[in-house]
């Protein structure tokens, strides 16, 4: 199915899924709603129990130091929490939209290799707790953590906070 992209036309929703296995057609969805994705390296992409992991290659993040460009890695910390939430309402039977309310990075080392993305609720009852409010109030949000890793330095240390929006 190609789709010509045309600027505040959002890309069809990916129908829920039926099955338990929804990564794989979630990926291939991404890298059409979100052109950027093609070009963020991401190798593969897992699911266990609360946490979302995306391997990912340096080489389409490199900077001018031969090192990971800050930019691209913050645009890869902020999609993974979006990705992060969605595949939540996902297994929940929901199609919501997601948006990301706050984000802040803080680096702590240069990424020299290729590397992994972490993401995880940044309070262990928050995923009930966005739950509840869905239930009670139509709307929610749920604060994030995204960790970086080259090997087994961190890198990076990332917080979002992602709003699931009312149903249209």
């Amino acid at each position: 199915m190609v789709v010509t992209r045309r600027a505040g036309e959002a890309y069809p929703r990916l129908p829920l899924p039926e099955g338990s296995d929804d990564l794989a057609a979630f990926q291939q969805w991404l890298g059409e709603a979100i052109p950027m994705v093609g070009a963020l390296g991401i190798t593969h992409m897992a699911r266990e129990g609360d946490s979302l992991t995306w391997q990912l290659v340096l080489a389409p993040s490199l900077n001018d130091k031969g090192t990971g460009f800050g930019g691209a890695l913050t645009a890869q910390t902020t999609l993974l929490g979006w990705c992060w939430v969605t595949l939540w309402l996902r297994e929940r039977g929901l199609a919501r939209d997601v948006v990301v309310a706050e984000s802040r990075q803080r680096f702590h080392a240069p990424v020299t290799g290729d590397y992994r993305l972490i993401c995880t609720p940044q309070d262990p009852q928050g995923p009930d707790a966005l739950a509840e409010r869905l239930r009670e109030r139509g709307k929610g949000r749920i604060a994030l953590d995204q960790s970086l890793y080259c090997g087994d330095t961190l890198c990076l240390r990332a917080t979002g906070s992602y709003a699931v929006l009312p149903e249209a």
